[in-house]
């Protein structure tokens, strides 16, 4: 405000009239749409959501639905997860057997160490015994389970095969990685197979027959209850 016209006040913004003229017709046009609306509804009317909604703190919600489902169409889930899971864990036998046809089972952990017995007569032969010697092959293989061949066959055939100390530790590590791969197909077969068992269970209890349970259900295994005998016709 310049110095003397501060006598007339602070400065004010003009009013664009024009705005606010078009403003009002707007909103009394959309009252009057709704009061149509409202007037030409008919009232016996029915939505679904007059029976779907209700009232909480003023707001209004819908109401969430209950799936209805007959045991029937249950007891069918059940045998379509079942079909499914015995799939997967039919695949994963395949698998395994592949594997172990692969590995022979040669240096599995946890498998029972095997035992080479030998008789001898007198102590001197027992504080002379070398093995090597007794087994016809090299002291470098005497430790060898597997594919031990004698001197004989050591002198008339080359060795094949890799013998770089490197490539048979990389080897080596390949070997054990399958076995590793092998025993966690194992583990996942096993829990297949309890799974399966457990929506066998979770079936069968869908019958309406008088049942008892005698054995809860475990992570290894699933519950185990006793049927009343029926007779079928």
């Amino acid at each position: 405000q310049p110095a003397g016209r501060r006598k007339l006040g602070l400065l004010e913004k003009k009013k664009d009239y024009r705005l606010r003229a078009r403003d009002y017709h707007k909103k009394q046009n959309a009252l009057r749409a709704l009061q149509k609306k409202a007037l030409d509804k008919n009232p016996d009317e029915f939505y679904f959501k007059m029976i779907r909604t209700q009232l909480k703190d003023g707001v209004h919600v819908i109401k969430q639905q209950k799936d209805e489902v007959t045991p029937e169409q249950v007891k069918l889930m059940k045998t379509q997860d079942l079909k499914y899971v015995e799939m997967k864990r039919v695949a994963e036998v395949k698998k395994i057997e592949r594997l172990k046809s692969e590995l022979h089972l040669l240096d599995a952990e946890g498998k029972q160490p095997n035992k080479h017995v030998f008789f001898l007569n007198t102590k001197k032969e027992v504080r002379e015994f070398d093995i090597a010697t007794h087994l016809n092959t090299v002291p470098e293989l005497v430790d060898r389970v597997y594919n031990r061949p004698t001197i004989a066959t050591l002198q008339k055939q080359t060795l094949k095969g890799a013998t770089d100390p490197a490539h048979l530790k990389k080897l080596e590590q390949q070997r054990k990685n399958q076995y590793d791969l092998l025993k966690q197909r194992i583990e996942r077969e096993k829990s297949m197979f309890v799974i399966a068992q457990k929506i066998q269970t979770r079936k069968d209890l869908l019958d309406k027959t008088h049942k008892v349970k005698v054995k809860k259900e475990t992570t290894n295994s699933p519950a185990i209850y006793k049927f009343k005998f029926q007779r079928k016709r």
